[in-house]
Order: C-alpha cells, then structure tokens, then sequence
C-alpha cells in the first residue's frame, strides 16, 4: 500500500552529533553506511557514551570528508560546541572533545562485536536505578517509567548491540505527520526534525493525523528498493530536550510526548532487504 514518499534522509557521523543530510543512500542490514559510525567512551566512569550523558555532544555536528563505504566510514570532520573544527583522525580530536564535554573522554571508530569489553556499559550516574532511569528519560517524580520490554535484551549489559553504536536497531523513521502532531500539541515549543534524530523522514500527505507510525511494529515498510520490518516505537529520551544550535533546551517537549504519546515520536526499524533509497521515493507499506 503506496503511503507516501521519502521527505528527508539523515545520516550521524558521530553518535548524537548533529547529522547531515543525504539525497540519496544504500542501506544494508547495518544500516546506512557511516551512520554512527564513530562514538565517544568516557574514561572517567566507562562505556560508550551518547548525550544521554554527555549533553554537549547535541551541540556538536559532524559530516563526512568522503562518501563512506560499508566496510569502512573514513574520516569525519567535527564542528565542537566551542567553534572548535577537528578531524576524527586528529591526534588531539580527544582531547579537544575532553575539553568541550567537561570529562576525559576517548573517540572511537566502530568496532567488531566480539569486543564486549568495549561495549560494556560504564558506571551508572546515581545509585539508585529509579532515579538513574529518570535522569536519561527526562521524567518527572510523577511520570511512568517507559516500557523497555521490545528493546535487545543485550542492552541490559551493553551500551549498544555489540558490533553498533545505535541506541537499539539500526534505522529510525519518523513521519512529518508526527511532527506537526506534536507541534500542535506542545505550541510553545520548537518541534524540529533535529531533536529526534531520525534516519528517514517520510511525507504521508493522505494518510492518518496523529501519530501513523506508532501502528507499524511487526509490518515491513519499502523506501525505494530497501525493505525494512518496523520493530517498535520510538520511547524518547533526555536528548530531545537538549539545546541543538539554535534551539534551546526544553523540557516542556518530554512533559508533552508523557502525556500525549507514552513517550514515544517514530519507530525503530530494522532492514530485511537492502536497498537504496533516494529522495522523493515511494514508501509502501506492506
């Protein structure tokens, strides 16, 4: 069933910098090539860190000197919080990223999946797991805490699936249908593609109102001649409350995605057949 088209392509260089946009991609079962591609590691208290933790990253962006390869992303060139510009093959890349993040910090190419140690989760910041739990999902006292049950179980011990350094699955979609939803819902606020960070954004213009995607988990969904399997919606973190350049921070966004969608804005998604997708490509769901 024809729904719509591809409206954007997003592609993150390095896990939860600002991204850049594509006009076109291959995606394979890994995802986009180069898409977090690299990653930072906090030496301080261990682990993959994404701005979960280290919410200066949102205020970073980086993008791609060359068009990466499947088997290799290549280099990537950083603009810092600070106006800083690195390369991530600068010897110095991890100390400037130090600086700017306000904790010693390391910067990572991806690496394979047997080598759990550097996957392992680091440190918890608090103690107690309930208030920990609230801290990342940006939850009031008086909030449920989100359902984590669809999630890869290795997440329970990992930062990310071994061999990734995706938050879960490899793709996220995001209709524009849902950005106007909430929009309207939240209209103090500034809702922008940037703060949620999809992969593929996809224009519905006679679909559903609302939130179409939320329905998806379990159906297969066709960009252009890549196929992918919905997995489960999106549940929403502190990240979509940080500042991204000019948009400030907000945690009104957190107060109206609890209320008005269980915390959730797009779905996860991972690939069954690969593909290339192109802008202005039909999206079929199937």
């Amino acid at each position: 069933m024809h729904i719509g088209r591809v409206a954007q392509i997003w592609r993150y260089p390095v896990k939860s910098m600002a991204g850049e946009r594509l006009t076109s991609t291959p995606v394979d079962v890994a995802g986009l090539p180069g898409d977090r591609a690299w990653a930072v590691r906090d030496e301080e208290r261990g682990g993959i860190r994404g701005a979960k933790k280290l919410p200066e990253l949102m205020r970073c962006a980086a993008r791609y000197l060359e068009e990466p390869r499947a088997e290799r992303a290549g280099d990537a060139e950083m603009r810092l919080a600070d106006g800083t510009v690195v390369r991530t093959d600068d010897p110095e890349a991890a100390a400037h990223l130090s600086r700017v993040l306000g904790t010693r910090v390391t910067l990572w190419p991806l690496q394979p999946a047997d080598r759990l140690e550097h996957f392992r989760r680091g440190a918890p910041t608090h103690a107690d797991l309930e208030q920990e739990m609230r801290s990342i999902f940006a939850l009031e006292p008086n909030e449920p805490l989100p359902d984590l049950s669809g999630l890869p179980p290795e997440l329970l011990e990992y930062e990310s699936p071994p061999g990734t350094y995706f938050d879960a699955f490899p793709l996220l979609l995001l209709t524009a249908t849902s950005l106007d939803a909430l929009a309207r819902l939240a209209p103090e606020s500034r809702i922008d593609v940037r703060r949620f960070r999809p992969n593929f954004v996809l224009d519905l213009p006679d679909g559903p109102t609302g939130f179409p995607e939320a329905a998806w988990a379990g159906r297969r969904i066709r960009l252009g001649s890549m196929t992918a399997e919905v997995t489960i919606p999106c549940m929403r973190c502190v990240m979509t409350t940080l500042p991204v350049d000019e948009l400030p921070k907000d945690p009104r966004i957190m107060r109206t995605m609890v209320r008005e969608t269980k915390q959730c804005l797009g779905a996860y998604a991972r690939v069954v057949e690969p593909g290339v997708v192109r802008l202005g490509d039909a999206a079929e769901l199937l």
